[in-house]
């Protein structure tokens, strides 16, 4: 996880220059390791997220070598997808390697489909939404503040509005996602919880934000550092939250494995409890993937996929909390992952919808071409420029959709060779 995953979470900060990767390593490692520990999922199910159901169907032991076929598939893939500067969901990818373990130790019957059918809806509905949220703060940013004549004024007008909006987003992330092992709050409580930071955060914003543009120009460049440090502590509560969450579904089928090692573990439970040990495992192993990986996958997400800013950056942290606080109000099954790199794309492209009509576009007669008669048709063409590296997108949307089949295979054959010894 922490070579991949933890991609998301910085990746935005260090493209828009915010952050260096060094910084944002140590940022990362520390927040997902909090997370993990502190506010971790104390109860998995045993077959992650019910991809599988156990029963009669399988035995104890050929349950552990399903649950270690997935772990061994799952990290293969991860691996891979690492090498190939793909960021991929590490929950689809254990959802994968539980799935093809399970067909090959008991059937096709052994799968709950209708979670397998949620799965694949998150593929398109992650990225959309995570695209579609990221664009609209970004225009209406644009819209707002650095397209208006007087810049330093829109700003003292709508900045503290955004940090604000961005402080009652992630409080409601927190509450329903970060810390849902520690407090457990109703919808009201949350609604509260995030008000009462909305207010807050707006009343400091606002004096913070008037003295900052005191001393500004009215240039789109000084206004984007107002961004900078909502957009740090936007990553560092992902990063935090991303620890709690996903770290537990990563080292969920280790703690299956155990629970049926326990002496009174008379067969295969329903639910387990993750031992403190595996957490710290699961916290370990992201804190080294991180200082080995991670600056790879943080270049991707942040840096060449789009160029980013502080403000587009902003746009696509805030994008990753409201996504998932939409999403689990609705009940549709999202990834972190799709969200993050779906909105890094939706800023992109809002960028070349946006700037290519001011007729910034390139002159294809500036190459060599073959013919006289092919360097004279050409003289009046006029290419427009794509401020999205499209090798990416097919490349990412591939990976995604690759992921459970190929996961499920790995565990499949994995689980095979084990059957063996």
């Amino acid at each position: 996880i922490g070579a991949n995953d933890v991609a998301n979470n910085m990746g935005p900060a260090v493209g828009g220059k915010v952050l260096t990767i060094t910084t944002a390593i140590i940022i990362a490692a520390i927040c997902e390791s909090a997370g993990a520990l502190l506010a971790g999922g104390d109860v998995v199910k045993t077959v992650s997220k019910g991809i599988i159901s156990p029963g009669g169907a399988i035995s104890v032991v050929d349950f552990r070598y399903l649950m270690l076929s997935a772990l061994l598939a799952a990290a293969l893939w991860i691996n891979l997808a690492t090498i190939l500067s793909a960021p991929v969901s590490t929950t689809h990818s254990i959802v994968g390697g539980v799935l093809g373990a399970g067909i090959a130790a008991a059937g096709v019957g052994l799968v709950n489909w209708v979670t397998m059918a949620k799965i694949a809806a998150s593929w398109v509905i992650s990225p959309v939404f995570g695209a579609a949220v990221a664009a609209a703060l970004l225009f209406f940013i644009k819209a707002k503040v650095l397209k208006v004549e007087d810049r330093l004024e829109a700003a003292k007008q709508w900045v503290p509005l955004l940090v604000a909006l961005m402080a009652a987003a992630f409080a409601a992330y927190m509450a329903m996602k970060g810390l849902k092992k520690i407090w457990k709050p109703s919808m009201m409580e949350i609604v509260a919880f995030s008000g009462a930071a909305f207010l807050l955060a707006w009343l400091a914003a606002r004096p913070y934000i008037s003295r900052r543009v005191q001393r500004l120009k009215n240039r789109k460049k000084d206004i984007y550092g107002l961004f900078d440090v909502p957009l740090i502590i936007g990553a560092a509560l992902l990063s935090f939250a991303h620890g709690a969450n996903d770290v537990a579904n990563a080292v969920g089928p280790l703690a299956a494995i155990v629970s049926t090692l326990e002496p009174s573990a008379d067969g295969v439970a329903s639910k387990v409890t993750i031992p403190l040990w595996v957490m710290v495992v699961g916290a370990f192993g992201i804190a080294v993937g991180l200082g080995l990986f991670g600056p790879k996958l943080i270049a991707v997400v942040g840096e060449k996929i789009t160029r980013l800013n502080s403000p587009r950056a902003y746009c696509v942290a805030l994008s990753a909390a409201v996504t998932v606080l939409i999403a689990t109000t609705l009940g549709l099954p999202v990834s972190s992952t799709h969200i993050a790199v779906g909105a890094v794309f939706g800023v992109g492209f809002l960028r070349e919808f946006d700037e290519n009509p001011n007729r910034r576009k390139l002159r294809p007669g500036h190459k060599l071409n073959a013919t006289a008669d092919e360097a004279f048709n050409s003289r009046g063409i006029r290419k427009t420029r794509h401020l999205v590296r499209r090798k990416f997108v097919w490349s990412i949307a591939a990976a995604w959709v690759i992921t459970v089949p190929a996961t499920a295979l790995l565990a499949a054959l994995i689980y095979g060779f084990l059957q063996l010894l």
